[in-house]
């Protein structure tokens, strides 16, 4: 009897045990979902623009706060969060949960880092900041409504404010000697006065006049017109006349002379940090160089036998060669847009060869807008999750004669499918991520992908044409020769001529190119390496899929797991590839 006493007891306190246990599984597992829905619902709240870009309209009638006194509520915020997220034992938790609190660890320390470098003390410049963002913005933004247009004319009575306060913070980097380069300033500057003189009605701003919804009465439609133009005209046009005022005065006088982050105060700290935010990696900036200069000659040497192939002695003689033939440019704009079109439509006849999952939404082509598109490179814009919006790719179409047709299909293949617009297609539909793992992403990983898929549509009989696979090295040494310069100017003390000398030297992109790429990595440094890096690393996990599964590899299952949890650091998405491997293994 008491030995049966004893034995009930001992169950039972077995029982209460694993009750215990679960319980609290469940309210740990709780606890990481409130604090991802938190970080996203404060980001929307804090970004009313990201908000748009999502298709969430909440907060349409909204612009950003960018006062340092709301950029020192955000760090004070980001700080509580990553300790929330810091006291959630993953014990337990399935892989899709331990990725999401390692996300939003990533994210968090590399916002807090930039707050600590005060990174938001230089916040725009030629290529990036709220002055190119805003005309952007009325691409993304809805306008099927009466409403749609109130939130807009309201969105431009903010704008004042959101220019002085971006002013402010550039004051600041003068004072603490954070201030970009001068020559960037220049170009910024030019940039900003266009759009300043611009007639309101044909501002850019004004874009959704063009097409009003006839479901809005005619008098609501004056009414609404006569407002927006008056906003413009009164209030958005006057502060960019101030901008470019304060640009010209005070601030271009304080720009740098030198190229690279080292000439700035902790400039080696800065690159680092840039590095590892770009990468996902803990490579070195040396390490980097050398990993480009060896990815340079691997293209450069795949690129000759080509070459070789159609008559050429060397690369310089086919690619002047190029240069002189008039069939190998573009003629028209339109025709840039359909030679996109068409390998966009060719690859989505292959896709199933490379994956067994396939995104529901579609992807458009459409040209650059004008007021950019002198200084643009063809990009992808996401689309909306509930497909109201679709992914766009948005070609620069400026001087057609000089744009190369033998380039376009890789970046076809990188910018719409199986690039940017199928991984963040899928990203956004799968339903097992939290909406900040859905619309996030990181730079490696995303670029990553991107290039890796270029060299995909060879894999599956596309590249017909030996100079567009030609084009597709091109491409790729492109990106190779970034991890060089990147680092020669913000490591190893390059000037910017010097990198303009070592693209000339290894891409044949001209000269109006070279130096527009070349400003752009002043201005974001660490942005362009990822697109190398990223890309070898997936190769360098198929590779090894390849070898240690033989023929159980299954291609199309692979693509589905490097894509099945979204945007992720590199590291992440090693200790994922490792598991399927042992997964497929016990197959």
């Amino acid at each position: 009897m008491i030995r049966k006493a004893i034995l009930a007891i001992l169950l039972l306190s077995a029982f209460s045990s694993l009750a215990q246990s679960a319980s609290d599984l469940d309210m740990r597992r709780r606890k990481l979902a409130v604090l991802a829905n938190d970080i996203w619902e404060y980001r929307l709240q804090r970004s009313p623009e990201l908000a748009t870009a999502t298709g969430d309209r909440r907060y349409n009638d909204r612009l950003a706060g960018r006062s340092l006194a709301a950029i020192e509520a955000d760090a004070k915020k980001s700080k509580e969060f990553l300790a929330r997220a810091n006291a959630i034992d993953t014990k337990g938790f399935d892989e899709q949960e331990a990725i999401t609190k390692t996300v939003i660890v990533d994210q968090l320390e590399g916002e807090l880092d930039d707050h600590r470098l005060r990174n938001y003390e230089m916040p725009i410049s030629q290529f990036r900041g709220v002055y190119l963002e805003l005309p952007q913005l009325a691409s993304q933004a809805p306008f099927a409504t009466e409403e749609d247009y109130r939130n807009w004319i309201a969105r431009m009575h903010q704008v004042p404010r959101v220019f002085d306060e971006t002013i402010a913070l550039m004051r600041a980097g003068v004072r603490d000697r954070l201030v970009i380069p001068k020559l960037l300033i220049e170009k910024m500057e030019a940039q900003i006065a266009s759009l300043a003189h611009n007639a309101p009605e044909q501002s850019p701003f004004a874009e959704p006049l063009a097409k009003m919804p006839a479901a809005i009465p005619a008098a609501r439609q004056a009414e609404l017109r006569e407002q927006l133009i008056a906003a413009i005209r009164d209030e958005v046009l006057p502060a960019y006349a101030k901008l470019a005022k304060f640009t010209h005065d005070e601030y271009l006088p304080h720009g740098r002379e030198e190229a690279g982050l080292w000439a700035l105060p902790d400039g080696p700290l800065r690159y680092a940090t840039a590095i590892r935010r770009n990468t996902t990696t803990n490579l070195s900036a040396d390490e980097i160089h050398r990993i480009g200069l060896r990815e340079v000659a691997r293209d450069e040497e795949e690129m000759l036998a080509i070459a070789k192939r159609l008559g050429f002695n060397s690369l310089a003689e086919l690619n002047a060669s190029i240069d002189r033939n008039p069939e190998l440019h573009a003629k028209s704009r339109e025709q840039i847009l359909e030679i996109y079109r068409a390998a966009i439509a060719a690859m989505y006849e292959k896709l199933p060869l490379l994956f067994h999952r396939l995104p529901q939404q579609k992807v458009e082509v459409k040209a650059t807008e004008p007021f950019r598109e002198k200084t643009a490179a063809t990009q992808y814009q996401r689309g909306t999750r509930d497909g109201s919006r679709p992914g766009y790719v948005v070609v620069v179409t400026y001087k057609p004669e000089e744009r190369k047709l033998n380039t376009m299909e890789a970046v076809a293949y990188h910018e719409g499918v199986p690039g940017h617009h199928l991984q963040n297609a899928i990203a956004q539909e799968l339903p097992s991520l939290p909406p900040l793992r859905q619309q996030g992403g990181f730079v490696a990983f995303g670029e990553g992908w991107a290039l890796y898929a270029e060299r995909l549509g060879k894999e599956v009989g596309l590249y017909k044409d030996p100079y567009s696979d030609y084009g597709r090295l091109q491409s790729d040494v492109f990106r190779a020769v970034r991890l060089v310069v990147d680092t020669g100017m913000h490591a190893k003390h390059w000037t910017r001529q010097q990198a303009v000398d070592y693209m000339h030297a290894h891409t044949d992109a001209p000269d109006v190119q070279v130096q527009s790429e070349i400003d752009r990595y002043i201005a974001i440094p660490g942005q362009a390496l990822g697109y190398k890096i990223g890309q070898l690393e997936i190769l360098k996990l198929r590779e090894k899929a390849e070898r240690e599964l033989g023929a159980k590899f299954d291609l199309r299952a692979f693509h589905d797991e490097v894509l099945a949890a979204g945007s992720t650091p590199l590291e992440v998405l090693d200790r994922r590839i490792e598991h399927w491997i042992e997964r497929e293994k016990g197959r």
